[in-house]
């Protein structure tokens, strides 16, 4: 077992230690090296470049400068200093421009969500080392509580996963089964909130997406990726891969090896209250990241930083009727 496992979870590693020490394996020190640009003998460099970067030109930022969370968006960036640093702010940018998520964020907040099984991480990563972060929309109904709640849990989530130096170099596996997925889930966030949540994962949080694969999927998924598509890099658009009802297909991406047999896989079934356990055991944790004052206040961003504008309708909706259209149409 990993030494850094936590008892209660062991098929997950703890939170790492304050003071950095690697716990990259050999093979994973050499991955970073070819794939992210990181050499070992200047990790600590590169990291105190980027704190010396945001103490000179965010001195006003509220923000963490240990090594470990430096980390995190150097390689996120492949130790590119000034893309890190544009990601860090637009980490802290989604903060303040969508505070109905960050306000209060924490895992018992959210616990319904959590407990409904919206979203789980299967407890084995797959051959690559990367974990597989299960999504089941369908079992979320609009009327039970407000979509941002998703958001929520799912940006915790997040937040564990990343954690792990591991998750850092490998990346994450998306699974997201459409099962049950109607016209009240599919029309309800929006385009205006699918721009929101695609812009945090792709610009405003440290993780590498290495795929995202969709199962089970209806007919009406042609319309809700209309509403994704225009928001999503040319390069994370590859990524998704359609299997519709088909097991083997989705096989040839993730091995049945690590999937449980509701998707043909040879793993125990999954349990969809383990990572809710995960989560809500890390309460003060989260507290202790989230629920303080705002890190921005006093920060001067610049005028095109991520997620500018107010939520709500207006004319900002006005473009995606269209796809609204087609929503309907294929429904």
């Amino acid at each position: 077992m990993d030494p850094l496992a936590s008892p209660a979870h062991g098929w997950f590693p703890a939170a790492p230690p304050p003071i950095y020490c690697c716990t990259l394996t050999p093979a994973l020190v050499a991955k970073a090296r070819e794939e992210l640009q990181e050499k070992p003998e200047w990790r600590l460099r590169d990291v105190q470049a980027l704190r010396d970067m945001i103490l000179k030109e965010q001195p006003n930022l509220r923000t963490r400068l240990d090594d470990a969370f430096l980390l995190r968006f150097l390689r996120a960036r492949k130790f590119d200093y000034d893309r890190a640093l544009e990601l860090l702010l637009n980490y802290h940018a989604g903060r303040k421009a969508w505070p109905e998520v960050f306000r209060d964020l924490k895992p018992s907040t959210v616990k319904h969500v959590l407990d409904l099984g919206f979203l789980s991480v299967l407890p084995h990563p797959d051959p690559s080392g990367r974990y597989i972060l299960c999504l089941q929309p369908g079992k979320w109904k609009p009327n039970d509580y407000p979509f941002v709640d998703n958001v929520r849990a799912l940006y915790l989530t997040l937040e564990k996963l990343i954690q792990p130096e591991d998750t850092q170099v490998n990346g994450i596996v998306i699974l997201a089964d459409y099962t049950g997925v109607g016209m009240s889930q599919a029309s309800n966030p929006g385009p205006f909130l699918a721009k929101k949540v695609v812009s945090i994962l792709q610009d405003g949080f440290p993780i590498r997406i290495k795929a995202v694969n969709i199962i089970n999927e209806p007919m009406i998924f042609k319309g809700i990726f209309a509403i994704i598509k225009p928001f999503l890099k040319e390069k994370m658009a590859e990524r998704y891969v359609l299997h519709g009802s088909d097991v083997r297909s989705l096989h040839r991406n993730i091995p049945p090896t690590v999937l449980p047999g509701q998707y043909g896989g040879s793993a125990a079934h999954l349990d969809m209250s383990a990572w809710s356990r995960m989560l809500l055991d890390c309460e003060e944790e989260f507290i202790v990241e989230f629920c303080q004052p705002d890190p921005l206040e006093g920060v001067v961003l610049p005028e095109d930083m991520l997620l500018e504008g107010e939520a709500g309708g207006g004319p900002e909706e006005d473009p995606f009727r269209a796809v609204r259209s087609q929503l309907y149409y294929c429904y």
